[in-house]
């Protein structure tokens, strides 16, 4: 079998010097169905080699609950039947602009700032993740006729910690576990985050997005040895809600693409392909340069500005890597049934997948009012003196009721909200009086009368997924207070965004025939005529999410950047779809409007 391992000056597969042409592509971000066809995208463009993460709170999002880790060995599978090797990045955190770094919330709720060290009970918890990871990777590398040419240790932890202690168990449980490819790790090119993140006898690779020059050049003084690559090569960039879409020209990109390859290195794109943060698992920022800031959640699409699109097509970024790349295959790693050899020709992209036949228009011609939908679906009610956090009740994606209850009489006084995450809509007296977030903190939210009977309904945009705020709670962490006084007493509901997928959910929901009147659950029918790759707008909604046929598309917002959800085509079906869409702040709409994916000029 085929022999990967770190040479003095370069990699070497059975004895000769490789180049690792790689792109990343996040199995979790596409749609199984869609596999071959991204795959196939990636090989036309010159790539001998695909990378991607793993995240471990999407594959064990509960505590103790059921761990599918399929989907993992399929796509291993699916890049070997493609003809690549593959780089394995299984955290235990990821970053990845995904929820918590990929941290289950179940983590990081009981240990806080204890994540990612060598504290005793993460340790014990992260031990169990690696041991699933590996009955998945282990047996698919190279030289036991898989794949899987690297496995990289944690993730830029030198932007992190500096627990050495932590990062040596790491290689040493992975080593145990059965991995003999070559371990690696991956920092940005800065002596405090190559001495922090990386590990004695382990490969340190460097992530930047252009200098490549620069930046080897600071790899080289920390270890003079060992081949050069870049883990990351940002060719593009992630969006928040808000702000503007981010775009790199494609000459700029592919100069700068080429810079690296003519420093003799290894490159692994990031992103080649980016897909959808479906399901609600888009992670966010803390602002400032400290990372201490507001809260800057990211949007649903990750298409990323990558050459490969969100809807899997070329852009001029691709046919711009493809001449670049197409000149260093020389001496590149080819991949062909469990056998080494030199990579071949660049082949044609693939044919698209199927498109959507014609426009649909689905009236929501049902509906139910939050305060029933989260009765029916949500976890069991909670009764305590001061507010429980998202973690406290089991929610990882998704909402909390808070309900208090004012003294009185008693004149109307300002409301205040202390250490809130992340935005809640109020009422008081049943009326709604604002809609608030949580930066600057204490938020007022208004004056209010006593007795009242006040409602937050706190919605997660999204943990951190970078930064020394990594695994802070969710939902309220202070309290309430009313005329400087704390009130005391709360009753509290959780609603997972995963309740909605469960079998026999919609049936639980309280329905009500019509087309509603206010945030809540609304249900109606898509009747589609040729099926295929689709995009699902809500026209007037504010906030919030849409499934179809139990596949969660992600959050919509009229926040803004403006784009319309993406709907992969293996979700479809011909003839009738359900659609739910959970609107958590306007009033709702009668309809949804499916159509065609928006063309774009990349040739």
């Amino acid at each position: 079998m085929p022999r990967f391992v770190v040479g003095d000056e370069d990699f070497e597969l059975d004895g000769r010097p490789v180049r690792l042409l790689s792109g990343a592509l996040h199995y979790f971000r596409v749609h199984e169905g869609l596999w071959a066809h991204r795959l196939g995208m990636l090989r036309a463009m010159g790539l001998t080699c695909v990378e991607t993460y793993v995240p471990w709170n999407w594959h064990a999002p509960v505590e103790g609950g059921p761990v599918d880790m399929g989907p993992l060995g399929r796509f291993l599978d699916a890049v070997a039947a493609a003809g690549m090797f593959a780089i394995v990045r299984p955290g235990p955190y990821i970053c990845a602009e995904w929820e918590n770094g990929g941290l289950p919330a179940w983590v990081t709720g009981g240990l806080g700032a204890r994540v990612r060290t060598r504290d005793e009970g993460f340790l014990r918890a992260v031990d169990g993740w690696l041991a699933l990871v590996a009955e998945q990777v282990v047996g698919r590398q190279v030289d036991r006729g898989g794949p899987v040419v690297l496995l990289q240790v944690e993730n830029e932890y030198g932007s992190y910690g500096s627990d050495r202690v932590y990062l040596q168990w790491l290689v040493q449980r992975w080593k145990a576990l059965g991995v003999t490819v070559p371990l690696v790790t991956s920092d940005g090119p800065e002596e405090h985050m190559l001495s922090g993140g990386s590990v004695p006898g382990v490969l340190a690779t460097v992530n930047f997005g252009a200098g490549a020059r620069e930046a080897f050049g600071v790899l080289r003084r920390f270890r003079p040895g060992g081949p050069l690559m870049c883990m990351e090569f940002w060719c593009g960039w992630f969006t928040h809600w808000g702000a503007e879409e981010a775009v790199r020209g494609a000459e700029d990109a592919a100069g700068a693409l080429r810079e690296v390859l003519e420093c003799g290195a290894s490159v692994n794109l990031y992103m080649a392909h980016g897909g959808t943060s479906f399901g609600g698992w888009a992670g966010a920022n803390r602002a400032g340069e400290d990372h201490l800031g507001a809260l800057l959640p990211t949007v649903t699409s990750y298409d990323y500005d990558a050459p490969v699109d969100e809807y899997g097509r070329a852009t001029a970024k691709f046919w711009a890597f493809r001449e670049v790349l197409a000149g260093f295959r020389e001496g590149t790693a080819g991949f062909r049934q469990g056998t080494a050899g030199a990579a071949g020709p660049v082949p044609d992209p693939p044919p698209a997948p199927p498109v959507l036949g014609a426009p649909v228009v689905g009236r929501l011609e049902r509906w139910a009012p939050l305060d029933g939908v989260v009765d029916a679906l949500g976890g069991a009610e909670s009764e305590t003196a001061l507010p429980p956090v998202f973690e406290d009740l089991g929610v990882d994606r998704g909402l909390v009721r808070y309900r208090f209850e004012i003294p009185g009489p008693r004149k109307a006084s300002p409301l205040w909200v202390l250490g809130l995450r992340d935005l809640a809509v109020v009422t008081a007296h049943g009326t709604r009086v604002a809609v608030v977030e949580g930066a600057p903190d204490p938020v007022l939210i208004g004056e209010v009368a006593g007795p009242a009977v006040v409602e937050l309904w706190v919605e997660s945009l999204g943990r951190v997924n970078y930064g020394p705020r990594l695994g802070e709670a969710k939902g309220i962490t202070g309290g309430l207070l009313h005329e400087r006084q704390y009130v005391h007493g709360v009753r509290a509901r959780g609603l997972r965004l995963a309740a909605l997928e469960e079998p026999g959910a919609s049936a639980r929901v309280p329905w009500r025939a019509g087309p509603g009147g206010g945030p809540g659950l609304y249900g109606g029918t898509l009747w589609v005529v040729g099926a295929g790759d689709a995009v699902l707008e809500v026209p007037g909604g504010v906030r919030g999410f849409v499934w179809v046929n139990g596949f969660c598309l992600g959050r919509y917002w009229d926040r803004g950047p403006r784009r319309p959800l993406y709907v992969p085509g293996p979700v479809l079906r011909e003839g009738a779809n359900e659609v739910l869409v959970l609107e958590l702040e306007g009033p709702g709409e009668p309809e949804v409007r499916l159509g065609g994916v928006p063309g774009h000029d990349g040739g």
